[in-house]
């Protein structure tokens, strides 16, 4: 393989910069760029020239071998001060050394992965753990990058195979008397693994969310305080108040961090019948987003009724509390009465949502572990039944293996990895 070389660090001026170059020529690169390397994971500090003799930087270096470096591979890292200046001039030296080549995007961790350094769902927690912004996502991304999904899919495997060759030795050995009969097992094995895979579905869309974000809507009749609110909430001017009804025309959005889980609250127009024709555009959109959002928070004048049917989940507050006898469950943008609380109401409501998450964590995870639970549910229909040949059985069984060597990688993924990699800076 080509050996490549890319900046590791963010760009823009710091402290360090770290600059990685990594394939079978990594090694020999630094010995022409220095006369000795350090010591194998011994940090060294040597002086960096371009080829004229002229002083580039004082970088600190580190040299991997290929049995404990990220990618597999020998690996060089150059840790440089964090010069915008410094950097470019290291990596147009770089650029000019006949037996490398800059990086494309995710191409380190596209070689950690064929070197088996790390398998598919670790990669996607690597992406999921470099995009984190919240407490909640940085533990789930950390928990498929340790790898605990690959286990899971290595447990299932193993119990899996083991039914398989329970069924095959009844077929090897169709002549000869098997000394017990090996359904029992099978079956226990069977159910084991759909039990355990029926957990990890149901939870695969609660951990999308919580990678891409919960979404929190405000609805109401127009001029109930749903824009102030959410400057409250915000701290901030983010939507237009006025006394004028329909000021808001479309979906306000503003992302934020509750409780540790990333969430958009919507502001979205007053819903009312209206002749406006930009106004009306402005209302269907609330009521779709609306539709589609995690919780919706109803702001509800005394003596009327919310204007959308009220789901299991959501929070109907009395509007305007500053101006009401009696605050019960009232809420007021304009002085912060109930605001404090209805954030610990919606931090409490997504805690419970999210105690369902497993380490399954994206729509191809769920997509593998449906097709596995399909064919090992029709494995376990066929062992009730007295005529089903115990091939089938078997193949069936073999079937769902495979939908789960797809979710770590192991097989029919060639397709997915030029998207999955795109989506990393060119420095991983």
């Amino acid at each position: 393989m080509d050996t490549i070389f890319a900046l590791a660090t963010a760009h823009g001026k710091a402290g360090v910069a770290i600059v990685r170059i990594s394939g079978p020529e990594a090694w020999n690169v630094g010995l022409l760029m220095f006369e000795t390397l350090p010591a194998p994971r011994v940090a060294g500090l040597r002086l960096l020239t371009d080829f004229s003799g002229d002083r580039l930087d004082e970088a600190l270096v580190l040299a991997f071998p290929d049995t404990a470096s990220f990618t597999g591979e020998f690996v060089l890292e150059l840790h440089l001060h964090g010069s915008g200046a410094v950097v470019a001039a290291v990596l147009r030296f770089l650029s000019e050394v006949p037996s490398l080549r800059m990086a494309e995007p995710g191409e380190f961790t596209r070689r950690a992965l064929e070197n088996g350094r790390m398998d598919l769902s670790q990669v996607e927690g690597l992406a999921d753990l470099i995009d984190a912004e919240t407490e909640a996502q940085r533990k789930q991304a950390q928990r498929v990058l340790s790898g605990e999904l690959g286990n899971r899919a290595d447990e299932w495997r193993v119990d899996l195979i083991r039914a398989a060759a329970l069924l095959e030795a009844t077929i090897d050995f169709a002549d000869e008397d098997v000394p017990t009969d090996v359904t029992p097992e099978v079956r226990m094995l069977l159910a084991g693994v759909l039990h355990s895979l029926n957990a990890e579905i149901l939870g695969v869309e609660i951990a999308e969310r919580v990678r891409s974000g919960f979404e929190v809507a405000i609805i109401g009749a127009p001029n109930v305080g749903k824009s102030t609110l959410l400057n409250a909430i915000a701290g901030r001017e983010a939507a237009i108040t006025s006394e004028y009804a329909g000021t808001t025309r479309d979906v306000i959005e503003v992302r934020m961090d509750i409780g540790g889980l990333p969430v958009t609250l919507l502001d979205t127009a007053g819903l009312r019948e209206s002749d406006d024709y930009v106004e009306s555009i402005g209302i269907e959109r609330a009521i779709n987003r609306a539709e589609t959002a995690d919780i919706r928070v109803f702001l509800v004048e005394d003596g009327l009724e919310p204007e959308l049917l009220v789901r299991d989940g959501d929070i109907v507050l009395r509007a305007k509390g500053d101006l009401l006898d009696d605050q019960t469950n009232a809420i007021s943008g304009s002085t912060g009465l109930g605001v404090s609380n209805l954030m610990l109401t919606l931090a409490k409501t997504l805690e419970s949502r999210v105690a369902v998450v497993g380490i399954a964590t994206r729509e191809r995870h769920r997509v593998s572990m449906e097709q596995a639970k399909l064919s090992l549910t029709v494995a376990q229909d066929m062992l009730s039944s007295d005529i089903a040949p115990t091939d089938l059985v078997a193949e069936e069984i073999r079937t769902g293996i495979r939908a789960l060597d797809a979710l770590v990688g192991r097989i029919d993924v060639e397709n997915l990895l030029d998207e999955i990699f795109t989506s990393f800076c060119i420095g991983k």
